[in-house]
């Protein structure tokens, strides 16, 4: 026996196995020997985690070379939008210096993908600026004279000029009363309409308004008025050549009478009328 266990361990070890798997479960020292019993957790594998602070930074999370054609892209966008934006704008726009110089070059550009069949201004803005002028017949104890032209518009400009908070009345009044008159009335000034004589009386009493707040050392019995309108000079930079020499549009010498005047001019000339009356 000694001598088969001895050829045994020097072939290799050949019983060995099967005198194992025969040992009691606790004895054994390989894997299947070891008792069932609650396993501990096994580690998972660490898994690279990306750093948040690397991510989520828009361009500034891109390499050199992508950074550099992020921007050019970016730039080219911005180019053709604020293009687009400003020939859209041009097209629309009245008539003016630079769509007159360039009006083929845009129109290449708006047809036919972008046209637009829309006007940015209904009615076009005025070009033009209008003042109205005022002089008065002026009798007193020196006999009858005519005061010179006065610019009532340019008082209203200075009235507002500087004010944070500029009268309404001062803005607008003089101006929207002369239209009024000009509309209802033809170039001879004679009205084309029911509201001539409104607008005649309405420009009247405005004027009126104006003069009685100066003391011209008599009464006043004549007044006209007359409009200067001049076209706006074009800018340094434009060929377009434009007169900007005043036209002027004179009315007819209106008489007044107490109707034109404030209220408490108009009570005192009553007054005085009426007494002349008595003293005939």
């Amino acid at each position: 026996m000694d001598s088969d266990h001895d050829r045994s361990s020097a072939d290799g070890g050949k019983d060995a196995w099967p005198q194992a798997l025969n040992r009691p479960p606790e004895a054994r020292d390989t894997p299947e020997a070891i008792p069932s019993a609650p396993s501990a957790p096994v580690a998972e594998p660490l898994v690279p985690v990306a750093d948040p602070l690397a991510t989520g930074r828009g361009i500034a999370g891109l390499s050199f070379p992508y950074q550099v054609v992020a921007a050019l892209a970016l730039s080219l966008i911005g180019l053709l939008a604020c293009t687009q934006v400003a020939m859209v704008f041009l097209h629309v726009a009245p008539s003016n210096t630079l769509t007159k110089q360039h009006g083929k070059t845009i129109d290449r550009w708006i047809y036919p993908e972008f046209e637009q069949n829309w006007k940015l201004f209904a009615p076009n803005p005025l070009q033009q600026n209008v003042a109205v002028h005022v002089r008065a017949d002026v009798v007193g104890a020196d006999g009858r004279r005519t005061t010179r032209w006065m610019n009532l518009t340019h008082e209203d400009g200075e009235a507002i000029r500087g004010s944070f908070f500029p009268s309404h009345v001062n803005q607008n009044e003089l101006r929207r009363g002369w239209d009024f008159y000009v509309n209802s009335h033809d170039s001879e000034n004679r009205p084309n309409g029911l509201r001539g004589d409104l607008s005649e009386r309405y420009i009247r009493r405005i004027t009126m308004l104006r003069l009685s707040e100066r003391d011209y050392g008599g009464t006043i019995e004549r007044i006209q008025l007359r409009s200067a309108t001049s076209s706006i000079a074009p800018p340094p930079w434009s060929n377009e050549k434009i007169s900007t020499r005043p036209v002027y549009r004179v009315l007819p010498w209106w008489t007044v009478n107490p109707d034109d005047l404030p209220a408490r001019d108009a009570e005192q000339s009553r007054d005085e009328a009426h007494g002349g009356e008595e003293n005939r």
